[in-house]
């Protein structure tokens, strides 16, 4: 996979005729892609990409994500007989800190790379994962604001523990999840900031398991 310091150049190649062959500079990449210039810098510092403002610079673009991410040439695309996709709540935000937003449940098709598509559980289980997108920082490092995460509706058993998108009068969450042998629920935030909560398993509604970003969930 590409890093965030060749996709900015592919950026700066892709819109060099928009520039009238004036230097293109990291703050025009920034503004395109409609990111701060500190929250720019700070996702460049830390190879951070930001995948939901990238995703919509390609659609405006009319550019595959794979070419982008993967550096896959547009004749490899061209030739590519397989579109993988999976439903997206752009306007759904899962919170992984103190609030959360659900609004208008907006559904696009998010295209997703074939590189990536074992990550989720292989073809068969594309029919079960939604992306959403991640608000708040109380599960940092393992995600960050802005993050896409993918959830598999069709597990939900959580006696093995793990990540989970769930819903408590609170709103909507992303928080790890462990069955407690008295059967309560322990709602852990990996941020080791914000103090673990417990709930009765009838004050949680369990949407699906996290199984990955772009990247591994552990």
């Amino acid at each position: 996979m590409n890093n965030f310091v060749e996709i900015v150049e592919e950026i700066k190649s892709i819109v060099s005729s928009e520039f009238n062959s004036k230097k293109i500079f990291d703050k025009d990449v920034a503004d395109i892609l409609n990111i701060t210039q500190m929250n720019f810098a700070t996702m460049k510092k830390r190879n951070k990409i930001p995948y939901e403002e990238l995703m919509d610079f390609c659609a405006r673009k009319s550019i595959s994500i794979n070419w982008m991410l993967y550096g896959q040439s547009p004749e490899s695309l061209l030739e590519a007989t397989n579109n993988y996709m999976v439903k997206y709540f752009s306007d759904i935000n899962a919170s992984a800190g103190g609030g959360a937003d659900e609004q208008c449940e907006e559904i696009q098709e998010l295209e997703i790379p074939e590189q990536f598509v074992f990550m989720l559980g292989g073809e068969k289980e594309l029919k079960n994962i939604e992306a959403i997108n991640v608000s708040g920082d109380s599960m940092e490092p393992t995600f960050s604001y802005n993050d896409i995460v993918f959830i598999n509706r069709e597990k939900k058993d959580l006696a093995r523990g793990g990540i989970f998108t769930i819903r408590t009068d609170a709103g909507l969450f992303i928080k790890r999840v462990q069955q407690r042998l008295d059967g309560k629920l322990d709602i852990i935030s990996d941020n080791q900031v914000y103090s673990t909560q417990t709930l009765n398993p009838t004050e949680v509604d369990v949407i699906g398991r996290v199984v990955s970003r772009f990247g591994d969930v552990d």
